[in-house]
């Protein structure tokens, strides 16, 4: 890969996520992604390293640090396992709508746990009839004395069972539509809380994906974040913080991808020659190279750009997801591709890369959607620009 020039710190980080990849990841996810099991050991490692801590403020025991520093990370985590990748990003994911918006209250109860890795957080958004469309979230909190009641299911849930902390999406006003969405901090152990079996997935299987059942819960209204009605705007300004680091784990994705199928190029014979000397294969290598090096490159600068303070940044962190999910998807194929019938075997890890890629182009808004927001924006611009 460029010499993106990072950072001393940045460089501490990343050797040492790659050496509890190599030692605490590699040996384990085949087993991991056969057995569905949730990866505490490798969370607990990356916790003991102070990673769960990166985002988070450091007036609440975090490091303080940006967008960028999370992309580093989870690349390097997806490079072995996007499965872990998704448990550890899952929790900052769920502290996120707390750092945007929550209280000082809030936020000095809530975030340190989380920053220590003491407490997993998680995003309950997505329900069985409401997905893209956030308008048609289901669950409803009716206020009754000091507490909200929530009822309602949300569905594919990650972190779902394993989390202690959730930031879940319910609506107070039905019929204002998206603008009576409004989010709460629900506590594992909440009377009326409960979860659903855990989800048998294509990828990303050592992750835990759960429903989460609300029946008559009780949440403190000091649990509300920000104010009624606020949900949809801090669901969209969370989505925008965190996709490119969506895109950094399609990255991470593809590029554990490419090097096998270079490596596997190199060594295996055909013909009496290694394949990588067939111009077909050379053609696919290049072609996989480039595009897995413009979606880090695309995906650093977005993350960059949030962490420099930008406020226009919806478009660019949808296109950072886009782009590196579908180079993802495509380079992972072409790696199987590469294999020939090995790729499509569960002995070699290619195809493993495949299922997972898949997800990166679905959860955190579909690539349908990121194509919406991203021309609907373009439109809104040009609109401006001839004012």
């Amino acid at each position: 890969m460029m010499d993106y020039f990072l950072t001393t710190e940045q460089k501490m980080i990343k050797k040492v996520v790659e050496e509890i990849a190599r030692d605490k990841i590699v040996p384990q996810r085949k087993e991991l992604d056969e057995t569905g099991e949730f990866p505490w050991d490798i969370l607990k490692e990356l916790a003991r390293a102070g990673m769960f801590a990166t985002t988070i403020p450091e007036e609440y025991d975090g490091a303080g640090m940006g967008n960028f520093e999370l992309c580093i990370i989870v690349e390097e985590l997806s490079k072995a396992c996007a499965g872990v990748a998704t448990s550890y990003a899952a929790s900052g994911l769920g502290a996120e709508p707390i750092i945007l918006f929550g209280n000082e209250e809030q936020k000095r109860k809530y975030l340190p746990p989380i920053a220590s890795g003491e407490k997993l957080g998680a995003y309950a958004l997505t329900e069985p009839d409401a997905g893209s469309d956030v308008g048609g979230v289901k669950t409803r909190a009716t206020k009754e004395g000091n507490f909200y009641i929530l009822n309602g299911t949300k569905q594919w849930i990650t972190n779902g069972g394993e989390a202690e902390i959730y930031t879940v999406f319910a609506s107070t006003s039905p019929d204002r539509g998206p603008r009576g969405l409004s989010v709460f901090i629900v506590e594992k152990g909440t009377d009326g809380f409960s979860f659903g079996k855990k989800e048998d997935k294509m990828g990303i299987r050592t992750s835990a994906t759960r429903e989460l059942i609300f029946e008559d819960a009780k949440v403190p209204i000091e649990n509300l974040i920000g104010k009624e009605g606020l949900g949809f705007i801090i669901a969209m300004q969370t989505f925008d913080a965190t996709r490119p680091a969506v895109g950094a784990m399609a990255v991470g994705i593809a590029d554990g991808a490419l090097n096998e199928a270079i490596n596997y190029a190199r060594t295996r014979k055909q013909f009496g020659k290694p394949i990588g000397s067939f111009q077909g294969i050379q053609f696919m290598l290049a072609e996989m190279a480039t595009k897995v090096e413009s979606a880090r490159a695309l995906v650093y600068q977005v993350a960059k750009y949030i962490d420099g303070g930008a406020k226009d940044i919806s478009k660019y962190s949808a296109m950072s997801k886009l782009f590196a999910s579908d180079v993802a998807m495509e380079v992972t194929e072409k790696a199987v591709q590469i294999f020939g019938g090995y790729g499509y075997m569960k002995d070699y890890p290619v195809e493993k890369r495949m299922r997972d890629a898949k997800i990166t182009q679905i959860y955190e808004g579909t690539n349908q959607i990121q194509r919406e927001v991203i021309a609907l924006q373009l439109i809104k611009e040009a609109a401006k620009s001839r004012m």
